[in-house]
């Protein structure tokens, strides 16, 4: 597999799981949901059962393939986090950089990682337009494997 194969099933992948987990809150709400996708599929994580998942995933490839491309985003993506995470950074490396008094510094800084915090959802809701792909015309669900998690559920999701 290409590296550029690798990033687009990656990305794929990564919208099939937000779109999964966005109809697995809408059928289990107050469940916590969690994912992690690769080339390969994607790992759910959240005590849902093997038969909701297979029918949210085989519902998401069919939504998505019918064009809902606004389910490959999700607010809660990690992506939304690591935006957040960077701004809040520059925001701080910004605010150390203000020549006045340790008081003004401070009040300079939280004002700027304030802005920098609200700025990051809707930034981190258009970075995923770069991590996900909501064309999936080409993937399918080949199977789903239960794992082992503790107390919570996990499933592993192969798509091909």
């Amino acid at each position: 597999m290409s590296l550029q194969d690798w990033i687009r099933r990656t990305r794929q992948h990564h919208a099939i799981e937000h779109a999964t987990i966005h109809l697995l809150a809408a059928r289990h709400p107050n469940t916590p949901l969690a994912g992690l996708s690769d080339p390969w599929g994607f790992t759910l994580f959240g005590n849902v059962g093997e038969d909701a998942v297979r029918q949210a995933v085989s519902d998401a490839l069919l939504r998505l393939q019918a064009g809902q491309s606004h389910l490959a985003r999700h607010p809660n993506c990690g992506t939304n986090l690591t935006v957040a995470v960077l701004l809040a950074t520059v925001a701080a490396g910004l605010g150390s950089l203000v020549r006045r008094s340790l008081r003004e510094r401070m009040a300079v800084t939280a004002g700027l990682m304030v802005a920098a915090l609200f700025a990051s959802q809707p930034l981190g809701m258009q970075a995923q337009r770069i991590t996900t792909l909501a064309d999936v015309s080409d993937r399918w669900l080949a199977h789903i494997e239960v794992l082992g998690c503790g107390r919570r559920s996990a499933y592993r999701v192969h798509l091909e």
